[in-house]
C-alpha cells in the first residue's frame, strides 16, 4: 500500500479545504479518539465551536484463528470507552470528527449512536478512502481529500527520545 507522509503545513491546507464547505453551524463536536483530536481541536477554533466532547471506540476481534482475526474484527460490535452522555447531544447539531475514513466503522459507529441519542450527527474527516470503505456509496459529509494512501500525519510520527536530538538545546 502506497504511503504519504503529511507535514504540519499539509494539515493546514486540509483544514482550509474544510472550513468553507460547512454550511450549517454546529452546537457541539465530538472528536473522535486518538485520530480526531488535532483536527478537531483545529476546526472547533476555527468554526468557534465551544462544546467539545470526545468518543473513544474500539473494534475488538473475537476469533483467536490468525487466519479469520481480520475478518471478524469487520464484523465485531464497537466497544465504545468513552461517550458522552446522550442529554449532551439530544436536539443538537453535532459535527463528528476524525482524521481518516478508512473503512468507516469507527466514525460510523459514532454517528449511529449520536443520532440514537436524538442528535444530528454531521461527519467530517480530513481523508477519505472510498476505495476501502464498508459502506458503499456513504461517504463523510466533509472531507478534505480522497485517497487510497496510508496516510501518517505530523501527530503519529515516533517522537520518543532517540528521535530527539539531546544536542541541539
Amino acid at each position: 500500500m502506497r504511503r504519504e507522509i503529511l507535514t504540519w503545513s499539509d494539515v493546514d491546507k486540509l483544514i482550509d479545504h474544510l472550513i468553507p464547505q460547512f454550511e450549517t453551524e454546529f452546537d457541539a463536536m465530538v472528536m473522535i479518539t486518538r485520530g480526531g483530536l488535532i483536527p478537531g481541536g483545529m476546526l472547533a477554533e476555527a468554526l468557534n465551536i465551544t462544546n467539545i466532547l470526545i468518543a473513544a471506540v474500539d473494534f475488538p476481534a473475537e476469533m483467536e484463528m490468525e487466519k479469520q482475526r481480520e475478518k471478524s474484527r469487520l464484523l465485531a460490535w464497537p466497544t465504545f470507552a468513552q461517550f458522552p452522555d446522550n442529554s449532551l447531544l439530544v436536539g443538537r447539531r453535532v459535527l463528528i470528527v476524525d482524521d481518516v475514513w478508512g473503512s468507516g466503522r469507527t466514525i460510523t459507529a459514532v454517528k449511529n449512536r449520536v443520532s440514537g441519542a436524538g442528535g444530528i450527527p454531521y461527519t467530517c474527516v480530513l481523508h477519505f478512502n472510498p476505495y476501502r470503505s464498508l459502506f458503499g456509496t456513504v461517504r463523510p459529509d466533509y472531507y478534505a481529500a480522497i485517497t487510497d494512501a496510508h496516510i501518517v500525519y505530523p501527530w503519529e510520527i515516533h517522537r520518543g527520545p532517540e528521535g530527539v536530538l539531546l544536542n541541539s538545546f
